[in-house]
């Protein structure tokens, strides 16, 4: 066996053990727990809300892509169908985003791909929780603000109070929250099964694709275009590198290095140019950062950024 094959070998080994240590750090979610259920109908009527996108621009804001699973237009249409009332966010279009985010990830190959196991994990875990409260009356109760956890501020109670009037349940993140928080499922000192907690590694590994999408979308610096896994690596170690071990880090490094050059990912938005693909993916840019803040607000009003 040439050196080559040897080093992908144990590049390969490294990555079975780091899909499951990817956004916690830890063990304690593994491949063979994914629950399904919740199935999604990506149909563009499913996907806009009354607060959601400007109806000038139109539900197709890029063009789609004949022949490949990911999409980039879908991937636009859910970030925008997402956000909801005045500080909320949909639970429904989250998670298809993260879906056709899955979807970017696998097309990557392999090493990147097993990154996307795990948060499919945490996407079920989320989805399955939603079926169950919807069997379950009590789930759907607006929850008693007397029965908040006491770390949730006022804002944050009032904010989640507006949420829990339109909806219950698991709709959106702010019920969601009000709904774990009322029925005590939330611990904020031990590990916890709980949507909330889930959301959270969600969230930070949002964060690190979003920093990743920004920096493919960045002109040449002195004609120089950077390889798409240094940028990629750069996004890490500012974001998920911050809750993971060494091991995970050192993991990370070496899926990075299987990573596409740039060419690939024209192909992949359906792109003919850098010009064309900084203006495709600044447009996901900026809907995944309207997410991203909204949530991050949701989860900080209610000291959930530190969940175990």
């Amino acid at each position: 066996m040439g050196v080559k094959s040897k080093a992908a070998a144990a590049i390969l080994v490294l990555l079975l053990f780091l899909g499951s240590l990817w956004l916690q750090g830890g063990l304690d979610y593994h491949w063979d727990s994914c629950l399904k259920g919740y199935n999604q109908v990506n149909t563009l009527h499913q996907l806009y809300n009354s607060s959601g996108v400007d109806g000038a621009e139109g539900p197709q804001l890029l063009e789609s892509c004949p022949g490949q699973t990911f999409q980039v237009s879908l991937l636009l249409s859910h970030l925008l169908a997402a956000p909801a009332y005045t500080s909320d966010v949909l639970l429904q279009p989250y998670l298809s985003s993260w879906d056709e985010l899955v979807r970017f990830m696998e097309a990557l190959g392999p090493m990147v791909g097993l990154i996307s196991k795990e948060i499919e994990s945490k996407t079920s875990i989320i989805r399955q929780l939603a079926l169950l409260a919807e069997g379950n009356p009590e789930a759907e109760l607006g929850p008693d603000i007397h029965s908040i956890n006491s770390v949730s501020v006022e804002a944050g109670t009032k904010n989640n109070k507006e949420a829990s009037q339109h909806t219950g349940g698991y709709h959106s993140v702010r019920s969601m929250i009000w709904v774990e928080l009322n029925r005590g499922l939330v611990d904020f000192y031990h590990q916890t099964d709980s949507g909330c907690r889930t959301l959270l590694r969600l969230h930070r590994a949002l964060l690190w694709l979003k920093l990743f999408l920004e920096k493919l979308a960045e002109t040449p610096v002195a004609g120089r275009l950077r390889s798409p896994s240094e940028l990629c690596r750069e996004a890490y170690k500012s974001t998920l590198a911050n809750h993971h071990t060494w091991f995970v880090r050192r993991a990370a490094e070496l899926a990075f290095i299987a990573m596409p050059e740039r060419g690939f990912f024209f192909k992949l938005v359906c792109v003919q140019s850098q010009e064309e693909l900084s203006t495709a993916l600044n447009r996901v840019v900026q809907a995944i950062g309207e997410v991203y803040d909204r949530t991050q607000k949701a989860l900080e009003e209610n000291g959930m950024l530190d969940l175990p």
